[in-house]
């Protein structure tokens, strides 16, 4: 008896059959697919405004909005796979709209400003 082949789909999935979690994963939002599912359940990603299932099938054109520790990214898929490569393989699985990234970097210069702050306000505070 003999198999028969299948057919090679290295880093490529058939459309619509990725898992969001699995594409979450893959596109580097979160370290592990648990993180990636706890993130779901818990509401933090969504499509359309909309809460999603784990299970969703992510496709090409789909618009999400992923929350993580206190940031926002609004993206557009542009590749569906669920093969996790490295950062710059991942930066083309998605777009993301420039109200997004210009949203998130204002809120990173926010936090470094007020690290920067309490940093200097500790390092002069006298301790008998």
């Amino acid at each position: 008896m003999s198999r028969a082949a299948k057919p090679n789909t290295e880093g490529e999935a058939e459309e619509g059959k990725v898992r969001l979690d699995k594409w979450l994963f893959a596109a580097r939002f979160f370290k592990t697919r648990g993180l990636a599912a706890d993130a779901i359940e818990a509401g933090k990603v969504k499509r359309n405004g909309e809460r999603v299932k784990l299970s969703h099938a992510v496709r090409v054109g789909d618009a999400f909005t992923i929350g993580r520790e206190g940031l926002v990214w609004d993206v557009e898929v542009a590749l569906v796979t669920d093969k996790r490569g490295n950062g710059a393989a991942a930066a083309l699985m998605y777009t993301e709209s420039t109200a997004s990234v210009t949203a998130r970097e204002g809120e990173l210069a926010r936090r470094k400003a007020d690290f920067q702050a309490l940093d200097h306000y500790l390092t002069f505070q006298y301790i008998p």
